[in-house]
């Protein structure tokens, strides 16, 4: 083992990227300090991760890695692929490490380290199924077996207990696995990818941190092998299922399963960065474009259909049939933290906000140790969540289960959650970028060598104002960008108390140049008044209904909060009426409530019938006058699943 360094950086490293515009910074340089993330990131470290630890041993993903390795014996517990929850799970604990030691996350690291050493075959060889249960059939499932993609996620563990600890005996497991794995594919070798695509993406990380090109060439072997339709795929999905029904440089629509699409789609842009194929480049904005045109939720999750996890047809947006799983809108996440790192626009940006703060956050419950697996929009009366809200006898729970059957997502979110710091701010040569806000400390280091401190302070996702205090410069100028959220109706900004007059917007951000000195103060004002969203017309599944958004935060509608529990069925928001916004201390932990006025439908005369003539000179039906109270929509699902919905009618 040896000591991290301050050039060790977190999830993605593109300090030597040929093409991209923006850096990482070091993973030690930027630390959330308080507020609402910090919280978050607490209660991640303290109790999530424990959590996980106990649920993987329950669930026996640990007892088929000690199998493998030749320490017990018995029956291998659950599907194919339980390695990657172990892993994912492992990488948070990597990057929670780098943020500070603690006795009982290197005690569970270290066992568990030393359980993947022992289970790895002298070949390089790693995976407890296939160790175990099919010997003979190592790499001849491509479709379904999911070796490569279990490769994948260890290759990102390794590569954070390298990066945030200076620990390397995972890395060498991982580079003798990308060795082994290179021995069997390639040209001239065995031909076809992995029925998951993750191992991509992975690959670029591990050819940054460890240096061989070989790993790179493999990541593009993998993504070059798409498109000849000779994966089965699943159920009525043919080869999009697994996007391989089209080349990747050919893709004009996103399609299949909405994690595996999402995962490839960061692949593929992480190889572009180092390639510069110009193919590849037009192939993701076209994918972009189709993603943020007429596949994306509100909330930023993805994945129309139940049937696959699929995205649907362009505007097939349905909230209370959607799958939105956790792990799409963590994969939406992190390919629009690639496209930002290539362009340096804010539009990424303000799309990893709104998956972040809704379709991501709205996994873990309040207590961090149940999640749910899907995100729908809306629910009817607590209408069963399947992946989410089944327990492992088939029943249905009240809430966000400790666990599910396939735990891919409750280990996403705790990785995510532990590095998030990674993607608060980048660096160019001219200067620092800030894209994401939260009470935290930086200390940059950009151009040939300069070094700035800043401390940024503030109530953020809560609050609009952003407080930069500026500790450390070497007095020469250089420019700050500060990103102007989409959502953000006004924008103000101020250096030392002196306000700077209407600055323009560069691709999202603010951006002054000048020779900072210590003790600048930087303010930004970001208006955050409630207001009401629309859909495009062509989602008919929510055409005349409005949304609450407020800040990075979406809201919805929860039958507790509502004057006489009424139906959420009968209610429909005035849209003329005042949007006010309240801080609710004694609520879910604190948080700001929203109020609206509304009217509820009479629907007496419905009571003995589904459908009736529609009459023009019937006289409109009575409706009620009363007030909604909407919470942020990352907060539903804590007190019991009743009723919910995002998307509310608009009164006449």
């Amino acid at each position: 083992m040896t000591n991290p360094s301050i050039q060790d950086f977190g999830p993605v490293d593109n300090s030597s990227s040929p093409h991209s515009l923006l850096r990482t910074v070091p993973y030690p340089a930027v630390r959330i300090q308080a507020g609402f993330w910090a919280e978050r990131q607490a209660l991640n470290r303290t109790v999530s991760l424990q959590h996980g630890f106990e649920m993987l041993e329950k669930a026996g993903n640990f007892h088929n890695l000690r199998m493998a390795a030749g320490w017990e014996t018995g029956n291998y517990s659950g599907r194919n692929f339980y390695d990657e929850d172990i892993y994912k799970w492992l990488e948070a604990l990597a990057w929670e490490l780098g943020s500070g030691p603690d006795e009982t996350l290197q005690r569970m690291a270290d066992e568990v380290t030393n359980l993947i050493c022992a289970a790895q075959q002298p070949d390089g060889y790693l995976n407890s199924y296939f160790q175990v249960v099919e010997p003979a059939c190592k790499w001849m499932d491509l479709d379904h077996g999911h070796e490569l993609y279990c490769a994948g996620h260890f290759f990102q563990a390794a590569v954070a207990f390298h990066r945030a600890v200076g620990d390397d005996r995972l890395l060498h497991v991982a580079v003798r696995l990308a060795d082994h794995i290179d021995s069997i594919f390639g040209p001239g070798k065995k031909e076809g990818a992995c029925g998951h695509p993750e191992v991509e993406m992975a690959l670029v990380e591990l050819y940054r941190a460890a240096g061989d090109p070989r790993y790179l060439s493999l990541a593009q072997f993998f993504i070059d092998q798409r498109g000849k339709r000779k994966m089965r795929g699943w159920g009525p999905y043919g080869p999009e299922y697994h996007q391989d029904h089209v080349p990747v440089r050919q893709a004009g629509e996103l399609a299949g399963h909405a994690v595996r699409q999402m995962y490839l789609t960061t692949g593929v842009t992480d190889l572009f960065m180092e390639t510069g194929e110009p193919a590849l480049k037009e192939a993701i904005d076209r994918l972009w474009q189709d993603l943020a045109g007429s596949k994306m939720y509100i909330t930023g999750g993805v994945g129309s259909r139940y049937e696959g996890e699929a995205f649907g047809e362009s505007y097939e947006l349905p909230p209370d049939q959607c799958y939105c799983e956790t792990c799409a809108a963590i994969g939406n996440l992190m390919w629009n933290w690639r496209l930002l790192l290539l362009s340096g626009e804010g539009r990424y940006a303000d799309l990893i906000e709104r998956a972040l703060y809704n379709g991501i956050l709205s996994s873990p419950a309040l207590d961090g140790r149940h999640f749910f697996y899907v995100n729908p929009l809306m629910v009817r009366q607590g209408g069963s969540l399947r992946l989410s809200t089944n327990g492992p006898d088939g029943t249905e729970l009240s809430g966000r289960p400790q666990w599910h059957e396939v735990a891919c997502c409750p280990p996403n979110v705790m990785r995510l959650f532990a590095s998030l710091a990674h993607y608060l701010a980048t660096t160019d040569p001219g200067g620092i970028q800030i894209h994401q806000y939260a009470a935290a400390n930086l200390d940059l280091v950009f151009g040939s060598g300069r070094q700035v401190a800043l401390r940024m302070q503030t109530e953020y996702p809560w609050q609009g104002s952003i407080r930069l205090d500026i500790d450390r410069s070497d007095g020469d100028p250089w420019q700050l960008r500060l990103r102007v959220p989409g959502w953000s109706q006004s924008a103000r900004l101020s250096i030392n108390g002196a306000a700077l007059e209407a600055p323009a917007l560069q691709a999202g951000y603010l951006a002054v140049e000048r020779a900072w000195q210590a003790g600048d103060v930087v303010q930004l004002e970001l208006g955050m008044q409630p207001m009401l969203i629309q859909a495009n017309p062509r989602v008919d599944a929510t055409r005349g209904c409005l949304a609450i958004q407020r800040g990075p935060l979406v809201y919805c509608l929860e039958t507790q909060d509502q004057v006489n529990s009424v139906n959420l069925l009968d209610v429909a928001i005035d849209p003329l009426a005042a949007l006010e916004p309240r801080w609710r201390a004694d609520l879910l932990g604190g948080l700001m409530v929203i109020e609206a006025g509304s009217q509820v439908t009479e629907t007496g005369r419905w009571s003995a019938s589904l459908y009736q003539p529609f009459l023009p000179s019937n006289p409109p039906q009575s409706a009620q006058k009363t007030r909604l109270v909407a919470i942020p929509y990352f907060a539903w699902g804590n007190r019991g699943l009743t009723s919910m919905r995002i998307w509310i009618p608009r009164s006449p």
